[in-house]
């Protein structure tokens, strides 16, 4: 495998969009990328972590993101920006430029321009989400140029951040758009009133027993899907807590003792990997 990291190019200053971080991606190719014949490229998968819009979860980044390599997919993990750098449209269209850049080179790391998915857990779920929703608005080609460049051929949304309502993660949304935003801004956010037709076809995972990021986020967005027609796929698992990414000893956290936190292991969701690559190759790849 080859690993760089690859610093996008988006004008803060010109967009007005703050200082701060500046986002770039750690792009994982497989180590013989450049030995495919021009008729075999490669799917992309963006991963992009969660941590309620105030950190980045190392364990839905590159373990996730090296799962996807191991499907013989070329893989990249968004850094985008978080806390006080945070805010809409920022982190928007850093995940955007990133869709563009991984498109822009395409011949270059022998990628499929049609076969881009994005990958987002929690509140990376809704940024990933709103890649879906929002690559085709006008404020958007404002700010990156051509809209086409940018549309995602695929959304997985693990235990996604999806309403700003009654079940939304209130946390996300106050960093995402503040604390004092009205109702209509709030509303621009909710995903769930953003789906159109344009749609990308959409993988969705999420634990009923979820008492962070309620189940009805999910039911949701299917919902909105199924209203839009877009082809989704959605796996409801009984039990399981907020932020259990790949679901095993990979992506758990060590306690005190130095023992595996067993609450992020899950014997019944840790399909939803299979699943996923199933609804790619299947749908929205094929």
């Amino acid at each position: 495998m080859e690993a760089f990291k690859f610093n996008l190019n988006l004008d803060y200053e010109g967009l007005n969009l703050g200082g701060g971080h500046r986002a770039y991606i750690n792009c994982l190719l497989p180590s013989n990328f450049n030995e495919y014949s021009k008729d075999r490229k490669r799917p992309a998968i963006l991963v992009i972590p969660g941590g309620g819009y105030s950190m980045r979860s190392e364990r839905e980044a590159e373990p996730i993101a090296l799962q996807f390599i191991a499907e013989d997919m070329a893989a990249f993990i968004l850094h985008y920006s978080v806390k006080e750098d945070c805010g809409f449209p920022r982190c928007l269209l850093e995940a955007l430029c990133a869709v563009k850049t991984i498109r822009e080179h395409a011949e270059d790391w022998n990628i499929d321009p049609q076969r881009i998915g994005v990958i987002g857990f929690s509140a990376g779920g809704h940024l990933a989400a709103s890649v879906g929703a929002f690559w085709n608005h006008k404020f958007v080609k404002d700010a990156l140029g051509d809209n086409e460049i940018l549309r995602p051929n695929a959304a997985i949304l693990s235990y996604p951040v999806i309403t700003s309502g009654t079940f939304a993660h209130r946390g996300s949304f106050n960093n995402l758009v503040g604390v004092d935003a009205d109702q209509e801004r709030l509303d621009f956010v909710s995903i769930e009133k953003q789906v159109t037709s344009d749609y990308p076809p959409t993988f969705l995972w999420h634990t009923a027993s979820d008492e962070v990021v309620p189940v009805e986020n999910s039911l949701m967005m299917a919902s909105a899907l199924s209203k839009a027609k877009i082809p989704f796929e959605l796996h409801i698992f009984p039990a399981g807590v907020h932020g259990l990414a790949l679901c095993d000893e990979r992506t758990t956290a060590k306690d005190d003792t130095g023992n595996y936190k067993t609450k992020y292991m899950e014997s019944r969701p840790i399909i939803w990997v299979e699943e996923c690559i199933k609804f790619l190759k299947e749908t929205a790849f094929r």
